[in-house]
């Protein structure tokens, strides 16, 4: 059976699994199967560096363009 690739979401940064979901809130995510909650910053909390934020749910960047590191945080 050949590989469909399906994409069924982000990656929770909690429970690693594929089903983190933007919220009704910009910038807010809640993971559906661990039910932890997220928001993006705009500094990046292993470099400190600095990035605009974009808020529209389906173009989001939720990693440092420095270092790769989430810009998730839990809340």
């Amino acid at each position: 059976m050949a590989d469909t690739g399906v994409d069924l979401g982000l990656e929770c940064p909690s429970c690693h699994e594929p089903w983190l979901r933007p919220t009704n809130l910009p910038g807010r995510y809640r993971c559906v199967n661990c039910m932890h909650r997220f928001e993006i910053r705009s500094e990046c909390p292993d470099c400190g560096m600095h990035s605009t934020i974009a808020r529209m749910s389906d173009t989001a960047i939720l990693t440092c363009n420095s270092c790769g590191a989430s810009m998730l945080r839990a809340i």
